[in-house]
């Protein structure tokens, strides 16, 4: 396991935002887990899920040109890993994220940020309906650019036989998906540690 997939599980444990136990989600589907990063609500969180995120990208090694971040989670998470690309990775990229509903005044229209242009990766923080990847790819195609694939904070969490998410099987458009690598299996592992290193006043890192 890289050290970033070691340091985004601990973030989440730390701030409760990966919580084991029986959930329903939105899909209606049952999970043995719940993941909400609307919990990465300070500027330390951001900074290292920023972090985590360009590692995860630059080690896929996929090409792309752009970030964008849909609405609404997907905005600071793509405002946070254009910052950590440039500042750990020394590569300078444009982001954009969309509005829910078009603006009809000044600049008008539902895309703030740079023009969607080129080969567009899409960040977002759980994506498990087909409908949330169709209407950012919708968006991207609308506007000439091409989708280069998506970062998703827990891609590597569903339970899944084929170890593809949900939502990029839903649409062969979906093309790559850069996830943290990690797993529910891990994610167990790690939290089991952090349990006993707590229990033994030792500060798990």
């Amino acid at each position: 396991m890289q050290q970033y997939q070691l340091t985004f599980i601990d973030l989440a444990l730390r701030r409760d935002a990966l919580r084991f136990g029986k959930f329903t989600l939105k899909s209606g589907r049952e999970s043995p887990y719940f993941f909400n990063a609307g919990l990465f609500s300070d500027g330390d969180a951001a900074h290292v899920l920023g972090g985590c995120y360009a590692a995860a990208i630059v080690r896929s090694g996929l090409p792309f040109d752009m970030l964008f971040g849909p609405a609404y989670k997907g905005i600071p998470l793509a405002t946070a890993t254009a910052i950590a690309l440039a500042a750990e990775h020394a590569r300078n990229v444009a982001y954009a994220f969309n509005r829910k509903e078009a603006k009809q005044h000044g600049e008008g229209g539902n895309i703030v940020g740079t023009p969607l242009q080129g080969r567009v990766l899409v960040v977002d923080d759980v994506i498990t309906a087909g409908t949330a990847v169709r209407e950012s790819l919708g968006l991207i195609r609308a506007a000439g650019a091409e989708v280069a694939g998506r970062a998703s904070i827990s891609h590597g969490f569903r339970r899944n036989r084929s170890r593809v998410a949900p939502a990029t099987r839903t649409s062969s458009d979906s093309q790559s998906a850069v996830g943290s690598g990690v797993n529910l299996k891990s994610a167990i592992a790690v939290s089991t540690m952090r349990s006993r290193s707590s229990s033994r006043d030792v500060t798990y890192r």
